[in-house]
């Protein structure tokens, strides 16, 4: 196992300590023009991505590590496939099943981001696509703000009442008077 502080950028563009992870690592991913650290964290109960730019004071600890075999999801090992299709941000939720709506010009997007195990079916009469694919739904959110114009999110219920929430809240924001 390793043990090290996870760091955020402050005010001051200084690195400032927000928590203390011990993990189990098996692999440094480049994803995004940044590279992770993938470990199994025991606390949490899940694997974890930390942003190796952002990890200070490592060092290796006396703990036994967990064998990847042995998380829920990776008995197999890492399918790194679905890891980069499933999560286009780092985000360590579990991936689920997502169902969404698209126009018809950002099927490259969706398939640049989330690769071509998608289910695709064209809406008669419509330039729209009804889109299934596994994604983690937190990265799925940031994701679908970027393309507000051009997709909606039907299912998980729970995914789309957030995205719902998200534009809400940035609705009051700019609704008000600037500062």
């Amino acid at each position: 196992m390793v043990e090290y502080d996870y760091n955020k950028y402050g005010a001051d563009k200084k690195l400032h300590k927000t928590s203390f992870q011990r993990i189990s690592p098996y692999q440094l991913i480049l994803h995004n023009q940044r590279y992770y650290l993938m470990g199994y964290s025991s606390y949490w109960g899940h694997m974890t991505y930390h942003r190796l730019d952002r990890i200070t004071n490592m060092v290796v600890s006396p703990r036994t590590s967990v064998s990847i075999s042995e998380v829920e999801g990776f008995e197999d090992g890492i399918n790194y496939k679905n890891l980069t299709t499933a999560m286009p941000y780092m985000f360590s939720d579990t991936p689920e099943t997502i169902e969404m709506l698209a126009v018809d010009w950002i099927l490259d997007q969706v398939i640049d981001w989330f690769g071509k195990d998608i289910k695709i079916d064209k809406i008669e009469t419509e330039t729209l696509y009804k889109i299934t694919l596994k994604s983690s739904p937190t990265a799925m959110l940031f994701w679908a703000m970027q393309y507000t114009d051009e997709c909606e999110v039907l299912k998980p219920v729970a995914l789309r009442e957030r995205i719902k929430e998200t534009i809400n809240k940035a609705k009051e924001k700019y609704d008000e008077k600037p500062i």
